[in-house]
């Protein structure tokens, strides 16, 4: 059995729910997650002490750390760094770049604009802690021979880490099922949760987008934020009829933001961001007694 990011998996063709509050969803609510890999586990060698035998190679700055999949979970992932350098190049066809990231206050590589998105929903609502980009690189034994793989993130967050490669749906092929089955194994042994993701849910990309906006710190010499939380403690009202009950509306629609983004204003991700959109009093914010 191979773990997944939890709220379990999205693919393309689920009838998804009517309404996704921001501030109560997590990771995998939000993405399309590939489970064909499933089917491929029967191509690889896991016999009596499989772990032993598969490794993992880690880099502590110039310095290489192979370890076996069973010592997996015990490596210091913080101090490590990309396994595979980041490369800018003219007429490349993949986009790298780096992204800004709240949870670490700090740039983290990417490789593709899928990658890009990816550390931004993680941003958003992985409770991160720490994004590892092509953490290490794993060699295992399949019944073709020798695989080697490069995962692309490990995401280090509260409830756990989380192995993650990205790729488009119609971009898998069955030497990539392959790899996929067997950084699922690898993860499994570790006790790490793994995903391959494909996409991201209807309307979830330009929400999220939309509220990165209010990531950063925003001072709050009007005192709009109380005023917003306590509009929304009498229950959900639409995102303009919200901002109407403070003092200065316009300005109190980019701090409207920074609270959805930080969870403390919840909104239904299930219709594209308007005026409309249904906007209540964060779960956790409502059982501290909706005190600011």
């Amino acid at each position: 059995m191979v773990s997944t990011l939890s709220g379990g998996p999205r693919v393309e063709g689920i009838v998804e729910p009517t309404i996704m509050w921001s501030d109560a969803c997590d990771l995998g609510d939000l993405a399309r997650l590939h489970k064909g890999h499933e089917t491929y586990a029967d191509s690889l060698t896991l016999g009596a002490g499989w772990s032993d035998r598969w490794t993992a190679t880690w880099r502590f700055g110039r310095t290489p750390v192979t370890c076996s999949v069973r010592n997996l979970a015990e490596v210091e992932a913080f101090r490590s760094q990309p396994v595979r350098r980041f490369t800018w190049r003219t007429g490349q066809w993949h986009r790298p770049g780096l992204e800004y990231l709240v949870s670490t206050d700090r740039h983290h590589g990417f490789e593709s604009f899928e990658e890009e998105l990816l550390l931004l929903m993680a941003d958003f609502a992985a409770d991160l802690v720490e994004a590892l980009a092509q953490p290490f690189r794993l060699e295992c034994l399949t019944s073709a021979g020798v695989v080697k793989h490069t995962p692309d993130y490990l995401l280090l967050t509260e409830s756990g880490p989380w192995l993650i490669d990205v790729r488009p749906a119609a971009r898998i092929r069955p030497e990539d099922e392959v790899k996929f089955a067997a950084s699922a194994e690898a993860a499994l042994a570790a006790g790490w949760n793994y995903s391959v993701v494909t996409g991201w849910r209807q309307h979830i990309v330009s929400i999220v987008d939309t509220l990165s906006a209010g990531r950063r710190d925003l001072a709050d010499q009007l005192g709009l934020d109380e005023q917003l939380l306590r509009a929304a403690a009498s229950g959900p009202l639409p995102f303009g009829e919200l901002v109407e009950h403070c003092s200065y509306p316009a300005i109190a629609r980019a701090h409207a933001l920074h609270l959805l983004w930080h969870r403390r204003l919840g909104v239904d991700m299930s219709a594209p961001l308007a005026d409309s959109s249904l906007v209540r009093l964060a779960a956790d914010t409502r059982r501290c007694g909706g005190e600011p």
